[in-house]
């Protein structure tokens, strides 16, 4: 059994009681148990981490300033502290892609489509943004570059499919944050999203192994 799977089946336990707690309105579970869900993925990264290793220090540290985010956006008045530590953390994860595959080699043709989607997406929440509209662009740029660049290293054979799944998944995730927060507040965005960004973010924890 690999000596990661414990903290993964952990990562499973706690997700599923914040989506409890959630759904319930029991906050306290939610409050206890993201903060520890979060934790895990750091653990597994940390735990695969094997220096010399600049590529997973980067993404180790991009995991810590996601587990900041998720602590800023339970907090009342949290929004804009959470999404700068989320773009650092896109920045961190940036960062890790160019050292496997210097950023001047990434193929636009994969940015297209990226870059696509995300000018929908900016369209859709621009009239619900109000005074986010400066900081959700901003994020919006980041991670359409994160994406982009997880992609073109799995193009170059310089990464394994979990980094551009997880990339994947951590944009849709941010979907569900953003129609949540700026659209319509329900619980059917949480029941998806936060499925979807903690499996992003355990495959991105685990592409530290060498």
């Amino acid at each position: 059994m690999p000596p990661w799977l414990p903290l993964v089946l952990a990562m499973v336990v706690a997700v599923a009681l914040v989506l409890r707690g959630e759904s319930t309105g029991k906050r306290s579970l939610v409050w206890l148990f993201k903060p520890l869900a979060s934790a895990m993925f750091i653990a597994i990264a940390w735990q695969l981490y094997e220096p010399p290793n600049p590529p997973g220090a980067w993404i180790v540290a991009g995991l810590a300033l996601c587990l900041i985010g998720d602590v800023c956006l339970m907090i009342a008045g949290g929004l804009l502290p959470g999404l700068v530590a989320f773009l650092l953390g896109h920045v961190a994860y940036v960062a890790a892609f160019h050292t496997m595959a210097p950023a001047h080699l990434w193929p636009s043709v994969i940015a297209v489509p990226v870059v696509v989607v995300s000018a929908v997406v900016t369209g859709w929440l621009w009239p619900h943004l109000g005074k986010m509209r400066v900081p959700v662009l901003a994020y919006v740029t980041v991670i359409t570059v994160m994406v982009w660049a997880a992609a073109s290293v799995y193009d170059a054979g310089a990464a394994g499919w979990k980094t551009p799944v997880g990339a994947l998944l951590f944009y849709l995730s941010d979907l569900s944050v953003a129609r949540d927060r700026f659209v319509r507040k329900e619980f059917v965005n949480r029941a998806w999203g936060l499925p979807a960004y903690y499996l992003g973010q355990l495959l991105l924890a685990l592409s530290v192994a060498r």
